[in-house]
């Protein structure tokens, strides 16, 4: 699968967002009747964007292993915690014939569109607190050059020895600031319960 900017917010947010359609996608179609097996193969005919070719690959897979095998080879690929717990629902529904699963895969895609909105509301504040960290630096910065160009008998305490490490000094703490407001700002995603050696061993 190729990566969308999974590091970055906006493009966790694509791809749980993905994950929320193809989730209500397999529960329309598995209300209309159609087994899992056959719901997948009819998702990836028109699977969202962000995770088309893991959806297409996913359906091509199911022609020559189980579904169990191909869901977590798929899982595995998307590398998602929520693309997890999608995956973990249907193999326990496939393994189980749950009659629910529509109702499961509702809740599921509910949660997904839940986080969604988590992501959205944090990449506007993040989007907020780097407006902030321009709008102090670009003052500072054009103080400082200002102070150079109109008056460096103000600055010539800060061009001696003391005044250089004091500067530096400065500089870190501002440095410092700016790093702990974005990463204030930075998600951290839970860990994932279906990894390559579980799929390895189902295999």
């Amino acid at each position: 699968m190729k990566k969308q900017g999974l590091g970055s917010t906006t493009g966790q947010r694509e791809v749980v967002e993905a994950i929320a359609t193809w989730t209500e996608n397999l529960r329309d179609v598995i209300s209309a009747s159609a087994g899992l097996h056959d719901a997948v193969l009819t998702t990836a005919q028109y699977p969202p964007q962000a995770i088309a070719e893991s959806v297409r690959r996913l359906a091509a897979s199911l022609r020559y292993q189980s579904l169990e095998v191909s869901l977590r080879e798929f899982a595995v690929d998307i590398s998602h915690p929520t693309c997890d717990f999608v995956v973990a629902a249907l193999i326990v529904a496939s393994q189980n014939q749950a009659r629910d699963i529509a109702e499961l895969l509702s809740h599921l895609a509910k949660c997904a569109r839940s986080e969604c909105d988590v992501y959205l509301r944090i990449w506007v504040s993040r989007a907020r607190s780097r407006t902030a960290i321009r709008i102090v630096n670009g003052a500072m910065a054009s103080f400082f050059g200002g102070m150079f160009l109109l008056s460096r008998e103000y600055l010539a305490p800060y061009f001696t020895l003391q005044g250089v490490v004091v500067l530096l000094f400065i500089a870190a703490v501002i440095g410092g600031s700016t790093i702990a407001m974005y990463r204030i700002a930075h998600i951290e995603l839970p860990q994932r319960f279906l990894s390559t050696r579980e799929m390895a061993d189902t295999a």
